[in-house]
């Protein structure tokens, strides 16, 4: 028996334009409950821009979007910080929010930064900068969470973490995440449907059928093709703890 997952978000044919210029066209997806969507595109391929539609921060639009809650957290790709300023990480936390200790310590501890909360955000890693967004994104705790590029800044190491982490999430709450992400390599497999973009819809399914599109080859060219023969190595079979491999 399928579960009937509550639906959070549903975006139809939206696009937007500015000074005669369309920025991104068409658009539609769903997000629900214990789902990760993810968009994925070039820079400039409309991926902020649905993201901003999403949350009703562009009014004159196009299509319609029609939110089923009001759980919303959101970590936005550029945050504007001063950081010759001593903020800490608790201040950082409380300063557009009234949140209780509890909150805080329970969002930092699921991010893995509740050891940093007296620490100055300029003396933190571009990962832990990233966790404490996180934390303040899921504090309140969301039905829908939009991260936009959540791992911006960190190394190859740390993204791989991240991502595990947004997963964890996911899972761990049941809320519904919307995720834009330019990494393909990770996300392909922590997503349960994919968006691609470039100005519009290129392609869209589960990451399976995505990275089996022509359209998504031509977008991201070799960098699709390694995706792809990684994507397939994972899923086509699986490895035992005696090192064996079962094939499914």
């Amino acid at each position: 028996m399928l579960e009937n997952k509550k639906m959070l978000l549903k975006v139809e044919n939206v696009g937007i334009s500015v000074n005669g210029k369309s920025l991104v066209r068409g658009v539609s997806l769903e997000v629900k409950k214990g789902e990760i969507v993810t968009l994925i595109g070039p820079n400039g391929s409309g991926k902020s821009t649905t993201a901003k539609i999403a949350l009703g921060i562009y009014k004159k639009i196009d299509g319609k979007v029609k939110t089923y809650t009001d759980k919303i957290g959101y970590v936005p790709q550029k945050i504007s910080i001063d950081w010759t300023l001593p903020i800490r990480v608790l201040d950082f936390m409380t300063l557009t929010e009234e949140l209780t200790q509890d909150q805080i310590n329970s969002a930092l501890n699921m991010t893995g930064v509740e050891h940093l909360k007296n620490k100055s955000l300029s003396n933190l890693s571009g990962g832990e900068f990233q966790r404490v967004l996180i934390a303040r994104a899921i504090s309140k705790q969301p039905e829908l969470l939009v991260l936009d590029e959540p791992v911006q800044g960190v190394d190859f190491k740390g993204e791989i973490a991240l991502y595990k982490l947004i997963k964890e999430i996911s899972e761990k709450m049941k809320c519904g995440i919307l995720l834009i992400s330019h990494d393909l390599h990770v996300v392909m497999s922590a997503t349960d449907f994919v968006v691609c973009l470039n100005g519009h819809v290129c392609c869209s399914g589960t990451p399976h059928v995505v990275v089996q599109d022509n359209k998504y080859k031509e977008l991201f060219g070799d960098r699709a093709s390694n995706i792809l023969s990684l994507y397939e190595h994972k899923h086509d079979h699986t490895h035992s703890q005696d090192g064996t491999i079962d094939h499914k």
